[in-house]
């Protein structure tokens, strides 16, 4: 349960990154109590997606993997923020990219602060 919590709170924190760094993915609320919560649930949503969604995404396109030698990764991270923002708009979350451009930077950004947040952070149950 721990490493859940952890994964969750680096992967708000590598959200509140990108929107931070990036004009075209904001983030929108009343007080920061509230953009905290709204980077929590969104946060969730992209674990979630990422753990159901991707793993398909990338078998279906593993030839397209194997051709640009990994570099297709960057494509399907950035449809997995996508989706994410998507949904954070079906669930009616002031959450928002705008852009597919702007999806592979913020993905970019999202999986090095991500990971550097993994190596800061206790990774244990």
């Amino acid at each position: 349960m721990k490493n859940f919590v952890v994964k969750t709170i680096a992967n708000a924190g590598a959200l509140a990154v990108a929107v931070w760094l990036l004009d075209k993915i904001t983030l929108t609320g009343d007080s920061t109590g509230k953009k905290v919560g709204t980077l929590i649930v969104v946060a969730l949503l992209f674990g979630l997606v990422n753990f159901l969604v991707k793993p398909v995404v990338k078998l279906l396109s593993l030839p397209l993997l194997i051709l640009t030698l990994g570099l297709f990764t960057l494509v399907v991270n950035a449809l997995m923020l996508l989706l994410t923002s998507w949904l954070a708009g079906v669930l009616d979350l002031s959450f928002h990219v705008e852009g597919f451009w702007t999806a592979v930077l913020g993905g970019l950004i999202i999986s090095v602060v991500s990971w550097a947040l993994h190596v800061v952070l206790p990774d244990e149950d």
